[in-house]
C-alpha cells in the first residue's frame, strides 16, 4: 500500500477526514454508489484506485491497460452500474480509442474518468493538459481546485453522468492529487441495477449506427452547456479591485485567490461547455480580464473566438504551475506597477542527489552489463530501468512511451545504415510495461523477422508508481493468488523461437553478460528474461550484507560501476602508472545496513575485497561459493 493512502475504509457518515485529492476521490467514489472502478497505476493518479479497493462493496481491478480499464468501466455502466476508472494524463492516449466512441454510444449507469495531469512533469515525460479530451470527445469536464471539491465533484459527475446519460472527465493536477485537506464525508448510497438493456442500434457502433447518434451527441452538448450556465461549479466572487478580473479552473484558482484576494474571480468547477453568457456578465464588472489556467490556453482562445478582450498566455507561462511567484509580476507587468517584492527563502546547500534506483535492485547488474557491450543501440521504456541513461551505466539511448521500445528498435534495425549493419540493437522492457503495451511490438518483430534482442526484465512489479501487482505477479489488487503469466511461454507463443529465449538470474553478470554477448550476434529475435523481484515487494529476501576490506582494496572502482546506492567513494586518487598513464582511483564502504547482500558488487571486484560482514580473511573463492549458494536456496 503507497504511504498516504488508507489501510481501511473509514464508513462514518457525516465525519471530516483529512485527505489528499486522491482519496477524496476515492471515497466519494465509494459513497456513490459504484460497483466496479479499474485502472492502471500512474503517478500522480495511482493512490485513487489503491484507496477505492480498501472500501467494502466495489469490485476493482488493476487493468493490463488504461483502454482496458475504461472499457471494463464502461462494461459496467452498459449493465446498469456505475462505473469509475482513473490515470494519469498519458493514460488517456492510451485509452482515447474507446473514449471516442463511447461519446456517441453515451452510457447507460454513471460512469466518471478521473484523469491526473502531472503539471510541472514531477513523474512524467511530458505535461499535455487532459483538458482537451473534454472538447475533442465533446464530453463534459470537471476541476476541483482542492480535496473537498475533489470529494463533491466526483459525486456530482455521477449525478451529470445519469442525467446526460455521458461519461464525465474529472480532471485533476498534481497539486490536487496528493495535497492534503479536510473533507467532509457521507455515507454510502446503494443503487438499484437496472441491468443490460439490448439495443444494437446504440452498442454496436457501425458507420450507419454511429452516423445517427451523431447529431444526439452535439444536441447532448448543447443541453450541456446550458446546464454549465446555471451549475452551482461555477462560482463568481466579488471583490472591490476591478482592475483585474480573472477567470480560473482548478488548483489555478488558489493561487490566485492567493494572490489577488481583493479581485473579482470567476471559478469554472464545470469548465466544459463553457457558461459563455455567465462569464459575458462577469466580464461587465472588470476592467481587464486575465484568464489563469494550467497549462494550455483553452479557456482563453475559446473566449477570443467569442468575441471576449481577454489576456492570458500572453503573460504567463505555457508550462509548470501558475503560483503566486509566477502570477503577481505578471500582473503587476500588465498593470505598469512596480515588481513586488516576493519572499524567497534560500535553497538549502545539500549534496546532489540524482535519480538513481535501489540498492540491490535486479535492474543494476543488467544495466552494468549493457554499459560493458560495444557497438550496440539500446531502446529503453517507462519503468524504474528507465534509469539505465544515466550514470554510472549510460546504457540507454531512447525512451519515448509506455511499450516503445519495441517499435523503436525494430525500426532502428530497419533503418540502420549500411555503415551500422554490423551495430545491434537492443530493446529493454519490464514485465508490466509487456504486458501493458509491448506484446504487440515483440509481434510485430517476430512478424517482420527483426534483428533485436529484448531484454523482459521481469521484477513481479509495477515498480517505478509503488509495487503494484500486475499478470505477472501472482496477485490481485488484493494481494490474494491470482493466475501469473509465464513470460517464457508468453513469448514463444508470440512468434520466438524457443532456442532464442533465455530465463536468467539478473544477479548472475557472467551468465547475463556472455548471453547478451551471443544472442545480439544472432540475427533474429531473441528475448533474454531477468527473474529477480523487486527489492521492495514481500518476495523479495535479503541475504548477509558485504562489507569492503581496506586493506584489499585498491581502488579499481569496478564495484562503483554496478551504480549500487549501497556503495559509497570514501576517497579518491590520481596516479601515475609505470607506463606513465594517469588513472583514477577510487576506494570505497559499503553501507551494511543498508545493503541486502545480492553479491552484484563481488563479480566486478578485482582484488577481492568485498566479503560479508562477519567474514575476516576466508578466500574469496570460498565467499562467491557462499553467496552462491545463497542465492540458490532464495525463493525466486
Amino acid at each position: 500500500m503507497t504511504a498516504g493512502v488508507m489501510s481501511t475504509p473509514p464508513v462514518a457518515a457525516a465525519s471530516r477526514l483529512l485527505m489528499s485529492g486522491n482519496e477524496a476521490v476515492a471515497r466519494a467514489v465509494w459513497e456513490a454508489g459504484v460497483r466496479v472502478a479499474a485502472a492502471y497505476p500512474g503517478t500522480p493518479a495511482t493512490e485513487m484506485l489503491e484507496c477505492v479497493a480498501t472500501y467494502p462493496d466495489i469490485y476493482t481491478e488493476w487493468s493490463v491497460n488504461e483502454k482496458v480499464s475504461l472499457e471494463v468501466a464502461f462494461g459496467a455502466t452498459m449493465a446498469g452500474s456505475r462505473g469509475f476508472c482513473a490515470m494519469k494524463h498519458v493514460g488517456m492516449n492510451v485509452a482515447s480509442d474507446a473514449l471516442m466512441t463511447m461519446t456517441l454510444t453515451g452510457v447507460a449507469g454513471g460512469l466518471v474518468i478521473a484523469i491526473a495531469d502531472d503539471v510541472g512533469l514531477s513523474s512524467s515525460q511530458n505535461e499535455q493538459d487532459s483538458r482537451y479530451w473534454g472538447r475533442f470527445a465533446h464530453l463534459p469536464l470537471l476541476e476541483p481546485a482542492d480535496s473537498q471539491e475533489a470529494h463533491d465533484f466526483t459525486l456530482a459527475a455521477f449525478e451529470l453522468s445519469e442525467r446526460f446519460e455521458v461519461p464525465v472527465i474529472l480532471r485533476l493536477t498534481t497539486r490536487i492529487c496528493h495535497v492534503k485537506g479536510l473533507v467532509r464525508i457521507g455515507a454510502r448510497s446503494e443503487r438499484a441495477v437496472a441491468g443490460f438493456t439490448k439495443d444494437v442500434s446504440r452498442w454496436v457502433m457501425v458507420p450507419s449506427a454511429a452516423g445517427r447518434r451523431l447529431p444526439l451527441m452535439f444536441e447532448r452538448e448543447r443541453r450541456l452547456r446550458a446546464a454549465a450556465e446555471i451549475s452551482e461549479l461555477n462560482v463568481v466572487e466579488s471583490g472591490p479591485d476591478r482592475r483585474v478580473g480573472f477567470i480560473t479552473s482548478g488548483p489555478a484558482y488558489m493561487h490566485v485567490r492567493e494572490s489577488f484576494p481583493d479581485a473579482p474571480v470567476c471559478k469554472l468547477g464545470f469548465s466544459f461547455p463553457l457558461p459563455f453568457d455567465r462569464l459575458r456578465k462577469f466580464a461587465e464588472q472588470c476592467e481587464l480580464l486575465v484568464v489563469v489556467e494550467e497549462v494550455e490556453p483553452l479557456i482563453e482562445t475559446e473566449l477570443k473566438a467569442q468575441g471576449f478582450t481577454v489576456t492570458g498566455k500572453d503573460l504567463l507561462p505555457l508550462s509548470g504551475e501558475l503560483s503566486p511567484q509566477v502570477l503577481k509580476p505578471a500582473i503587476a507587468g500588465l498593470l505598469g506597477e512596480a515588481l513586488p517584492e516576493l519572499a524567497r527563502t534560500a535553497p538549502m546547500a545539500v549534496f546532489p542527489r540524482p535519480p538513481t534506483m535501489c540498492v540491490a535492485c535486479p535492474h543494476l547488474g543488467v544495466y552494468y552489463t549493457l554499459s560493458q557491450l560495444r557497438n550496440v543501440t539500446i531502446s529503453g521504456d517507462i519503468g524504474c530501468y528507465t534509469l539505465g541513461f544515466g550514470q554510472p551505466w549510460n546504457a540507454l539511448d531512447a525512451c519515448i512511451s509506455m511499450g516503445a521500445s519495441m517499435g523503436m528498435a525494430l525500426g532502428l534495425d530497419k533503418g540502420r545504415s549500411d555503415a551500422e549493419k554490423d551495430k545491434k540493437i537492443v530493446a529493454v522492457i519490464g514485465d508490466s510495461t509487456f504486458l501493458h503495451m509491448g506484446m504487440q511490438g515483440l509481434l510485430d518483430i517476430v512478424y517482420n523477422r527483426g534483428n533485436v534482442t529484448v531484454l523482459l526484465l521481469d521484477n513481479r512489479a509495477v515498480g517505478m508508481t509503488g509495487g503494484q501487482d500486475n499478470p505477472g505477479s501472482g496477485r490481485d489488487i488484493h494481494g490474494k493468488e491470482a493466475p501469473r503469466v509465464d513470460f517464457a511461454n508468453l513469448v514463444r507463443a508470440l512468434g520466438v523461437r524457443p532456442e532464442r529465449v533465455h530465463v536468467l538470474d539478473a544477479y548472475e553478470l557472467p551468465v547475463l553478460l556472455r548471453t547478451l554477448r551471443e544472442e545480439t550476434k544472432i540475427p533474429e529475435p531473441s528475448v533474454i528474461i531477468t527473474n529477480q523481484p523487486c527489492v521492495l515487494i514481500k518476495d523479495y529476501h535479503a541475504l548477509k550484507p558485504y562489507r569492503v576490506l581496506d586493506e584489499r582494496c585498491t581502488g579499481c572502482g569496478n564495484c562503483v560501476d554496478v551504480g549500487c546506492p549501497a556503495i559509497h567513494v570514501t576517497r579518491r586518487e590520481r596516479v601515475r602508472k609505470a607506463s606513465g598513464r594517469e588513472v583514477d582511483l577510487a576506494f570505497v564502504r559499503i553501507e551494511s545496513a543498508a545493503c541486502t547482500g545480492c553479491g552484484l558488487c563481488l563479480k566486478p571486484c578485482a582484488p577481492d575485497a568485498i566479503v560479508h560482514v562477519d567474514t575476516l580473511a576466508m578466500p574469496i573463492k570460498v565467499i562467491r561459493k557462499s553467496a552462491e549458494l545463497a542465492r540458490n536456496t532464495q525463493d525466486v
